[in-house]
């Protein structure tokens, strides 16, 4: 059994996801966190630094030093920025600013405003940039400063920045920018290039990377899991909350596992293979925080968790015997209990099985009655469940618009209920159907409204029997949601949208078909003999979108949603392989919009600089009353 080789109390608390460890003179390693009143402690327990500047001593005899931010921390991290000396900096974000702040010689190396926010940090490497960089992530963008404060990287994103990570994702000996954002999607930036982009079903809260090109991430409902580049492994949600996530070999087995702190103060290491739990342990309050360093300085890497109250525990990498063993819960113990759990339910379902033959041979003359046979479950030997799935208008429906799916039974048997597991289109990606018993029938409809465009599984389990039945047989399939399901087939004429998206692309008219019959939810697949011209409305209120494709290879789409030309773009495009395509965009509707921003930020401008004109003005009329105040009362002349 796996137990902390150390435990403090700090007596702070500590915000959550705001814990790092800085060697801030290049040996000893301190434990930063962020507390309460815009502060941060520093815990140096192998040698008392002296306090000026911003830094306070917390005690006389303390090993905690305090450093006064005085607004509000948003984010907080360490690494090396100037590669010469090898001397880690502290960088701390609020929503106004960043400061990159010196420990050792209690002294700020830059301080930048940040107008955008400073949500998220990193100090890395970024491809090709010469020097170490401290990225800043905030509202829809990314910044970088190098060790002396200067702008030397900046590009955009999809929306405000949640948690930022470097690793090499596509193993070019390079690190890459991985980023989580509100918009629910986990983008990989080569330097100022998207090269991924993975969409997930809630905002992305932590990202750590592990080994190679494999990366842990968190949601905040509750949801952790590890992708290898853009496939994800495995994933497990929890009604709590997930705090932080880290990678640390735990086991010694030469390959990291995914370290999870929850909400409920429980702390548990997963397989980064199979998201199996090999340790656990649990705290009396939240986790705050995780990190790791060599926090003793013996020589070994220590996985040091925090908790809110200021509990700090420190875990070693188990030793070589010890493997496989690491919770106080035997591992062969473990495999019997679920062995003889599986053995029961398996028991009792061949028990059932026996009931039912043993009835149906029974030396009654007319055999097994009608009501009986209904009892147990019985049903026809070729009974199948069938789904349909289409695009409700909803005109006359008092949900509105909404893609339908239809589950029935190939005969008279009822449909007990129906469970759906979806991700990102239920609350609690869950769906259960139970009529009343005056309500069954062979058929039912489940309505679904998906929030964005995106492909789901629909993953799908019916219990079947007659009205009567005391037994059900479960009825199990996977339907799969095309990504545009949102969008019905238009038959009758409908005005053409302004805007438009123009490309070529080299490829036959039948691929961008297959492409539309695959990504579009219809009934029957489209076919055309020459030209390519289709109109789909959307069900979300965008208006009509129109794809229409020339045999020599010019495609145009129609659509009044910037959005979704774009999403429609990047889907033919991923569907043909092409990695680089030249396109005209034409959107009038939203240059005038822009044109009226900018207009009005040209206005505020101006009455800014007269602002700043005036204030000038009245700082100089100040400056000269005081003098002159002075004077009368030297002179006596009040």
């Amino acid at each position: 059994m796996l137990v902390p080789i150390f435990t403090l109390n700090l007596n702070h608390k500590i915000n959550p996801r705001m814990v790092c460890m800085g060697k801030y003179d290049g040996i000893h390693p301190c434990l930063t966190c962020a507390t309460t009143a815009g502060k941060i402690f520093i815990h140096n327990p192998h040698m008392r630094t002296e306090r000026t500047g911003r830094m306070q001593a917390a005690g006389a005899d303390s090993d905690l030093s305090l450093l006064n931010i005085n607004q509000n921390i948003s984010a907080l991290t360490a690494g090396v920025l100037d590669e010469k000396s090898q001397k880690e900096t502290l960088l701390v974000g609020t929503q106004t600013n960043i400061l990159a702040y010196d420990v050792e010689k209690n002294s700020d190396l830059f301080y930048k405003d940040t107008p955008d926010g400073a949500n998220a940090l990193c100090i890395g490497r970024l491809g090709t940039i010469e020097s170490p960089l401290a990225i800043v992530g905030g509202n829809c963008s990314l910044q970088g400063y190098d060790y002396e404060g200067n702008d030397s990287f900046w590009t955009v994103t999809g929306d405000n920045v949640c948690s930022l990570s470097m690793m090499d994702f596509n193993s070019d000996g390079s690190n890459e920018l991985v980023v989580g954002s509100e918009d629910y999607d986990i983008r990989v930036f080569k330097e100022d290039e998207i090269i991924a982009e993975m969409t997930e079903t809630e905002i992305v809260t932590c990202l750590c990377a592990m080994q190679g090109s494999r990366f842990g991430y968190s949601l905040a409902n509750g949801t952790v899991g590890v992708y290898d580049r853009t496939a994800r492994y495995w994933r497990i949600k929890s009604k709590n909350q997930v705090m932080t996530i880290d990678s640390f070999d735990l086991d010694n087995d030469g390959v990291p596992e995914l370290i999870t702190g929850w909400s409920n103060g429980k702390m548990d290491a997963r397989s980064d293979r199979t998201g199996e739990v090999i340790f656990k342990d649990n705290f009396n309050n939240a986790i705050a925080g995780i990190t790791q360093g060599d926090y003793r300085m013996d020589g070994k890497q220590q996985l040091i968790a925090c908790s809110t109250e200021g509990e700090v525990r420190g875990y070693q990498s188990a030793d070589t015997g010890m493997r496989g063993n690491l919770m106080d819960t035997n591992i062969e113990q473990e495999a019997i209990r679920e062995l003889s759990q599986r053995k029961q339910n398996l028991l009792l379902e061949l028990r059932n099985y026996e009931e039912n033959t043993k009835a149906s041979q029974s030396e009654r003359p007319s055999g097994l009655g009608g009501l009986d046979s209904a009892q147990m479950g019985i049903i026809p030997a070729n009974t199948q469940l069938q789904t349909t799935l289409f695009v409700n208008p909803g005109i006359e429906h008092k949900h509105g618009p909404h893609v339908e799916l239809v589950v029935t039974t190939t005969n008279d048997t009822v449909i007990k209920a129906v469970l759906i597991f979806a991700e990102g289109i239920f609350e609690g990606e869950c769906h259960v159907l139970h009529p009343a018993l005056n309500d069954l029938t062979n058929s039912h409809s489940v309505v679904i409204k998906p929030p964005k465009d995106a492909t789901v599984d629909l993953h799908i389990k019916a219990f079947v029997g007659c009205k009567t039945s005391m037994q059900f047989h479960v009825f199990e399939l996977t339907r799969q949601l095309p990504k545009f399901s949102m969008y019905a087939l238009c038959t009758g004429p409908v005005p053409d949208p302004q805007s438009s998206v123009t490309f070529q692309v080299n490829e036959r008219i039948n691929r961008v078909l297959m492409w539309v019959n695959q990504n579009f939810l219809l009934q029957d697949d489209v076919i055309c003999d020459d030209v390519l011209h289709i109109i789909f409305m959307s069900t979300r209120g965008s208006g009509p979108l129109l794809i229409h494709m020339e045999t020599n290879g010019q495609v145009l789409i129609k659509t009044a949603d910037m959005d979704l030309a774009g999403e429609i773009v990047q889907g033919i495009a991923a569907f043909l392989n092409i990695e680089d395509l030249q396109s005209t965009v034409d959107f009038p509707n939203e240059m005038e919009q822009l044109q009226t921003v900018l207009v009005q930020v040209d206005e505020y401008h101006t009455v800014r600089q007269k602002l700043t004109a005036e204030m000038a003005d009245h700082s100089n009329l100040i400056r000269s009353l005081v003098v002159r105040a002075e004077d009368a009362r030297i002179m006596g002349d009040m």
